[in-house]
């Protein structure tokens, strides 16, 4: 079995239990704000706001990340605030990877909110021509990715899903703060 499938089992299952009343040990420490991630100084703040209103999903996408990823540098819901079909969630470990101060390693993570499996994926790109971007496009219950970039924090982010075979999101997103 693959860490993503073990991580997805994981959080499927502290979902479950947490929707049951009951406390697993994952849905227990994700319940609580700041525990495994921090909010990045310069985020928007319907960033800050997302993360505020679901720290729990903001944990489960740090956790999926794995160690180090703790920092949120993004959270939008997909394709609107109000339309909601996923929302996207990017993380930084902090650490510059390079001579350049965007030079940071990010990861992404697509939660699926609709309740069922979806066709939906994420792909990450980071600043620089001849880097290949990293991606994650199938049918998934809760989650596309995690992907990296080792030097993302200047980079995008593509988020996509169909439901019912209609394009729902589609959307391009610039990651960190760059000018």
């Amino acid at each position: 079995m693959s860490m993503k499938t073990t991580l997805r089992i994981t959080l499927a299952t502290a979902t479950t239990f947490a929707a049951l009343g009951f406390a697993a040990p994952q849905a227990a420490v994700a319940d609580t704000p700041g525990r495994h991630f921090t909010v990045a100084s310069q985020v928007s703040a319907s960033t800050q706001s997302l993360v505020a209103a679901n720290a729990q999903a903001a944990a489960a996408g740090a956790t999926a990340c794995g160690a180090g990823y703790t920092q949120i540098i993004l959270a939008e819901r997909l394709p609107s605030a109000t339309a909601r079909y996923a929302t996207i969630y990017v993380y930084t470990n902090g650490q510059e990877t390079g001579p350049r101060i965007y030079d940071k390693p990010t990861c992404a993570v697509l939660h699926n909110e609709t309740g069922s499996a979806q066709y939906m994926g994420v792909r990450l790109k980071d600043n620089y021509t001849d880097t290949p971007d990293t991606q994650d496009f199938g049918t998934y219950n809760t989650y596309a990715g995690p992907v990296y970039q080792n030097k993302g924090w200047c980079g995008e982010v593509y988020s996509y899903m169909k439901k019912s075979g209609k394009v729902v999101v589609d959307h391009v997103r610039g990651v960190g703060a760059c000018n």
